[in-house]
């Protein structure tokens, strides 16, 4: 998992999604995925679709710390994917760049993977994909030499060796030890002269870089004028892109929909938009200041998304998961049984419900800190925390009630909530946990914080008791989370390292079964060991997971192929404007 990437999300907004009900086989309460037609042969040739971003991206290189969500999106109409989710995080090989792709199998060593290449993928400069791009990539992000400045994704410190195979379409990789997540390798693929040395991976990959092997390549990119242009390849093999042009535009939230209502844009994520919306000026203010007139805010916000004209606002559980951050390191929250407390008093579902109700959206609770609702093998292990009542659990620990607030030699049981400022789900959230938790005898004092002083100041300094945020969801569990729960190690000075544990606290058990769950090549072992590591994170009581976040995009009708994609991604070659 991706550092920047995780720490951007954590920070993002809070218009937190539906999660379903918690089964083993759960149908989910909002769609794990929304797109408007998806099938090509009703779209026309031509055209030029406007796509907003945030920003045009000071790189096009997901794996460099600037990077961003707009990064990936772009690299994606550009680069090789070589494997594609489905709306349950299931992989596949896409056949555009693999005839196939196999692992030996469970048990085997050493693991080698021997992907077969389609022999027509070629970068647009003519030059074939092969194992040189394979192996430049793997050298630059293994971490072995740091003159690469990445962040080093997981599983490219593992490989042994990068070979070309029987013939230049066979690439095999051979790694050190099972890594069962071998198929996020290798995506986005670069071209070998963008990753070959420290001096061609360290620039920002922006404006000069015209070599791609997608459907689109770069025309045009103005970081000043808030515009890439991305053009058809020439050179691309697959089904040719429906659309002539793609222009990403830099439209910030605030102003999305002002530039669809004008159609000045034909596809807008709107989370931000509804979720941050700015209330009016001189609009009246309640305890908290203006957290009525935000929750009206947010509330127009969406009546005006869901009325505007020529336009459809899909909606779609996203890859990201809102959760409550139990600091372990401070105050009452050290004792495990007070943890414990506070977990049994929240109400998941009504949480849940006290968030997305005022977004139109059905809401169930969210049980499991590794899968999502949508992905195989979900499954609800709340009830490893026990049945014991929070009440009970706190007259075990010492704490008495006395009056509404309980007490202990002396000191009320009184915890900071923190929450990113701004953010109308997440205090609609905090209102309904302090609710819960001022009922069991809990104090909670809701404290909001500016975004961008969310992680440094507070979450990696311990600067909170309780915290509200999300983290993204992976299709590949068990590795890639590691790093959200992993028992912080002393460091040099002798303090504990917590990277991105911000809890503080873990398990030399829930490490072991996460290290056994990313080595296993077999899926349902591999689902096994991440149930019982779950049921161990719910035990040590390191968080709350709530409920999923949704995606709201909205989409001019005449647009295919485009809306809310859930843990799938956009078949560029695809979107285009219909027939008619």
């Amino acid at each position: 998992m991706r550092a920047n990437q995780v720490v951007a999300v954590a920070i993002a907004l809070l218009l937190a999604g539906t999660a379903a009900g918690c089964s083993d086989d759960p149908a989910p309460s909002t769609a794990a995925a929304d797109l408007g037609g998806t099938d090509r042969s009703t779209v026309r040739e031509g055209g030029t679709l406007r796509w907003a971003v945030d920003a045009v991206p000071t790189t096009l290189n997901v794996h460099q710390p600037e990077a961003t969500a707009d990064s990936a999106l772009l690299a994606h109409a550009l680069l090789p994917s070589l494997f594609r989710l489905d709306t349950h995080a299931r992989a596949s090989a896409d056949p555009d760049y693999l005839v196939s792709a196999e692992s030996t199998p469970p048990g085997q060593r050493p693991q080698t993977v021997t992907y077969r290449l389609n022999p027509k993928a070629v970068w647009s400069d003519g030059t074939p994909v092969s194992a040189a791009d394979f192996t430049a990539q793997w050298k630059a992000l293994s971490g072995s030499d740091p003159a690469y400045h990445s962040d080093h994704p997981a599983g490219y410190a593992g490989i042994e060796s990068v070979t070309q195979g029987a013939d230049p379409h066979e690439v095999r990789v051979v790694l050190t030890q099972p890594y069962a997540a071998w198929r996020a390798l290798f995506s986005p693929l670069y071209p070998a002269a963008v990753t070959g040395t420290p001096e061609a991976f360290n620039q920002p990959l922006a404006d000069t870089f015209r070599t791609s092997a997608g459907p689109f390549t770069v025309a045009a990119y103005d970081a000043a004028g808030g515009k890439v242009a991305l053009a058809r390849n020439p050179r691309w093999w697959g089904e040719p892109a429906k659309a002539e042009e793609l222009d990403f535009l830099a439209v910030p939230a605030a102003d999305r929909l002002d530039a669809l209502d004008q159609d000045r844009l034909d596809i807008a994520a709107l989370t931000a938009s509804v979720d941050h919306a700015v209330p009016a000026a001189g609009a009246g203010s309640a305890a908290p200041p203006d957290a009525a007139a935000a929750a009206e805010a947010s509330a127009q916000a969406l009546k005006r998304a869901e009325a505007l004209p020529g336009l459809t606002l899909h909606r779609a559980a996203a890859a990201a998961f809102t959760q409550l951050t139990l600091n372990s390191s401070r105050g009452a929250l050290a004792d495990q049984a007070v943890r414990r407390a506070v977990a049994r008093a929240v109400d998941r579902q009504k949480t849940a419900t006290a968030a997305l109700g005022p977004l139109g959206l059905k809401a169930a609770a969210l049980g499991n800190h590794l899968l999502m609702t949508d992905q195989d093998g979900y499954r609800d292990n709340s009830s490893a925390l026990g049945d014991t009542p929070a009440a009970d659990l706190l007259d075990q620990a010492g704490w008495r009630a006395n009056g509404a607030t309980r007490s202990k030699d002396g000191k009320e049981l009184s915890l900071t909530l923190l929450i990113p400022d701004g953010s109308a789900t997440a205090r609609r959230t905090a209102d309904e946990l302090a609710a819960e938790l001022t009922a069991a005898g809990i104090a909670v004092k809701p404290q909001a914080v500016a975004p961008e002083t969310f992680v440094a100041q507070h979450l990696a300094t311990g600067d909170f008791d309780l915290a509200l945020f999300s983290w993204p969801a992976t299709g590949y569990p068990g590795g890639e989370d590691r790093a959200l729960y992993a028992k912080p190690r002393p460091g040099p000075d002798g303090l504990p390292v917590v990277g991105l544990n911000y809890a503080r606290t873990g398990s030399e058990e829930i490490d072991q079964l996460l290290d056994r769950a990313a080595a296993e090549l077999d899926p349902a072992a591999q689902r096994d060991l991440l149930q019982k590591a779950d049921a161990r994170i719910w035990q040590l009581v390191h968080s709350v997971p709530l409920y999923q976040r949704p995606d709201l995009v909205a989409v001019r009708n005449s647009v295919a192929g485009a809306g809310a994609y859930g843990f799938t991604s956009p078949r560029f070659q695809d979107v285009g404007f219909l027939k008619g």
